[in-house]
């Protein structure tokens, strides 16, 4: 009997220490009005999430999107608190997350206009790309022609090239999202009535035009950069192989930083590239992982279909939550990059 009570006991302890320690428990998900659990702790984001779902986007896109929401809903959650604080009393943070949010629907093709890009391919891996894709740029396009028949790349340069030149064309669109806001919010601003509501957009207005001014001075910098690489080809020295942290890098340099800063930031940035290539693999291995579940459901197993749904999940989840760290960690390098940049400008 005795026995029987501490292997009881035993057991209760087993399922309490996994309780205490699962993520259920540690981060639990808030219900809708029906006792459902959902994703986000705002509604206009679970909205967002239930449609993306509904429109059956690929599994990379999903968890991009995912990813996307997470950092969304953070930065909506602190603003929140600065606005009970009286932290925003112009308005600026709260215009900045409306264009976030813009961009976002806009990026995932739900805002409700057709979206002009061409829809990406659910291959992630680079020896997939065709070699008539265009990059919707004659720029680019003529730039990219060039480089490759010029004999001074490497296979696998070539492809970070073509990841370089890829992530300029989102750029792009990213800066024609932001530009058609601004153009719906000055035909807001023109049928303004009172004087306060016109200080207040006006304030809005000038903050989306000094973004753009930003995002165009970001733009033709990278430009630049990719012409002298597509002449020049690619140094020894060259620091970094994803676009993003080359990026962030070639922003660095430019802000001014002293040599032991630069030296501390390359570090850094170094991590971070490892996060983003191994962020990059988990996708590529959700791409294949959905594949293959579709393999399985046209069979009919249903043990089988089972568990490939679960190593599936467990997957999808995995990307999701690396994207959203990735990202997170791409964001704060950025402001850690602006912040010093004017720091030493100010001196």
């Amino acid at each position: 009997m005795r026995l029987q009570c501490l292997f009881a006991a035993l057991c209760l302890g087993v399922g309490v220490m996994a309780g205490k320690y699962s993520r259920e428990l540690n981060e639990p998900k808030p219900n809708d009005r029906d006792g459902q659990a959902v994703e986000f702790r705002i509604a206009k984001l679970n909205q967002v999430w239930e449609k993306a779902q509904r429109m059956q986007l690929s599994p990379v896109r999903q968890a991009e999107l995912h990813s996307d929401l997470k950092l969304q809903e953070k930065d909506e959650l602190q603003w929140k608190k600065m606005k009970v604080e009286g932290l925003d009393e112009n308005g600026e943070k709260e215009a900045q997350l409306r264009r976030s949010f813009h961009v976002i629907l806009a990026k995932y093709g739900m805002d409700g206009k057709r979206d002009t890009r061409p829809l990406e391919s659910n291959s992630l891996k680079d020896h997939d790309i065709k070699e008539e894709d265009a990059f919707d740029d004659p720029r680019l396009d003529k730039l990219w022609n060039k480089a490759k028949i010029s004999g001074k790349f490497s296979d696998e340069e070539l492809l970070n090239l073509k990841r370089e030149f890829q992530h300029h064309k989102d750029k792009i669109h990213e800066y024609n999202i932001l530009m058609d806001t601004v153009s719906r919010t000055e035909e807001i601003h023109k049928n303004v009535i009172t004087p306060l509501e016109g200080d207040t957009k006006e304030h809005v207005l000038h903050q989306k035009h000094t973004e753009l001014k930003h995002k165009m001075r970001d733009l033709n910098q990278g430009f630049e950069r990719l012409r002298k690489l597509s002449h020049e080809g690619f140094t020894e020295d060259s620091e970094f192989r994803e676009p993003r942290v080359i990026e962030l890098w070639e922003a660095a340099k430019r802000a001014n930083l002293s040599t032991d800063e630069l030296e501390s930031l390359k570090e850094e940035l170094r991590h971070f590239e490892t996060k983003v290539e191994k962020h990059s693999h988990y996708k590529e291995q959700l791409e294949l992982s959905h594949q293959k579940l579709q393999h399985v459901e046209a069979l009919g197993d249903e043990e089988h279909i089972k568990r490939n749904k679960e190593k599936y999940d467990t997957l999808a989840e995995k990307t999701r939550e690396m994207g959203y760290k990735m990202k997170k960690h791409m964001q704060d390098l950025s402001n850690k990059i602006s912040r010093q940049g004017l720091q030493h400008n100010e001196l």
